[in-house]
């Protein structure tokens, strides 16, 4: 009996014959291919993180306005035609957001964030539920201040004005954001095809 029967036994040896050794360029993936949902979880509240220290909306308002104002914007180069359909309503509304629900710092974080992804899916006309905030302490209309105060501060924001009555009048908001860069690319198409 050799010293690796002796040692092994046969059955080990017998077992293992048809094995070949790994050579020095194998590498064997202990890499697994799906998280398990912990680390899923982790990388979300990780993201959330980092939009949250990327939100560059003030946290002071500034400029207030009453309950009943109404309140609009418009960036330099939007056309009057635009901004006249926008007032009007005439645009379809492709998402509404609530901001009314949770606390100053949760209005202004979903804000941040759904104007952002709202953008980059191509949504061009949006309708912002602010309310009016008579009620509100210790400043009446202070959450309606601040959107009006965010919505210039975010570039993806072309303009907005006050709703229509039957989109909630002044305790609503129309947002009208940026074409995507994919928008953008298919009107050059469009227009160079002509």
């Amino acid at each position: 009996m050799s010293f690796d029967e002796k040692y092994l036994g046969e059955d080990f040896l017998s077992a293992m014959s048809d094995v070949t050794p790994l050579g020095p360029d194998d590498k064997v993936n202990t890499t697994q291919t799906q998280k398990t949902l912990a680390q899923q979880l982790k990388r979300k509240a990780l993201e959330q993180q980092l939009n949250k220290a990327n939100n560059f909306l003030s946290t002071e308002i500034t400029h207030l306005v009453a309950p009943n104002d109404i309140i609009g914007f418009k960036q330099g180069g939007v056309q009057e035609g635009v901004y006249k359909n926008l007032r009007l309503g005439k645009y379809p509304i492709d998402d509404v957001l609530n901001v009314q629900q949770g606390g100053f710092e949760k209005s202004r974080q979903s804000l941040f964030d759904r104007i952002r992804l709202n953008q980059e899916k191509g949504i061009r006309c949006m309708l912002i539920k602010h309310g009016r905030g008579e009620q509100s302490k210790p400043i009446a209309g202070y959450l309606k201040s601040a959107v009006n105060q965010w919505l210039v501060q975010l570039p993806q924001v072309i303009a907005f004005h006050s709703a229509q009555l039957h989109h909630g009048g002044s305790a609503s908001v129309y947002a009208l954001l940026k074409k995507s860069e994919q928008q953008k690319t298919h009107n050059r198409e469009l227009h160079r095809k002509k």
